[in-house]
Order: C-alpha cells, then sequence, then structure tokens
C-alpha cells in the first residue's frame, strides 16, 4: 500500500486559528476557525480528499492528542490505537 500524505492540525498563534499544514511545513492545506470545528464529525476527511492521510491532532500548547488515519481502513494495523 502506498505511503499516506502525513498532517498536523495545530493552532497558529499569529492568526488564532487552526491549521491543517503537511507534516514538516509548508502552506496551510486549510484553516478553521476553532479546533472543534476541524474535529467534528468528516471534516478532517474531507479537508483531505480522496487520496486521504494521516493527521496528528495536537492541543493548544502544542502537545500531541491523537493521531487519525482517513480513510478509517489505511490505519497500520500494526501499531496500537
Amino acid at each position: 500500500m502506498a505511503k499516506l500524505p502525513k498532517y498536523e492540525l495545530q493552532h497558529d498563534k499569529d492568526k488564532n486559528d487552526w491549521a491543517l499544514i503537511p507534516e514538516g511545513g509548508g502552506r496551510a492545506k486549510r484553516r478553521f476557525e476553532t479546533k472543534d470545528e476541524a474535529t467534528k464529525g468528516g471534516v478532517l476527511e474531507e479537508a483531505l480528499g480522496k487520496g486521504g492521510g494521516s493527521v496528528k491532532i495536537r492541543k493548544k500548547d502544542g502537545e500531541y492528542q491523537e493521531e487519525r488515519t482517513f480513510p478509517g481502513s489505511a490505519d497500520p494495523k500494526s501499531t496500537p490505537g
């Protein structure tokens, strides 16, 4: 199976919003007013598009909260969680 693109959802202090950015940096794929808006049912999956991807979600303080994989069937079975 091909590797999924990796993204991070993190708070942007300068713009006071939440940005979905490629892991390692780069231009935001999509921005959200709140974290709740970004993580509610289907929004991240829609933002990633048909190719899907893996999203590491950070807390406002920058620490990791969780990771989600879209589509769910692409989630590696060899890792816990």
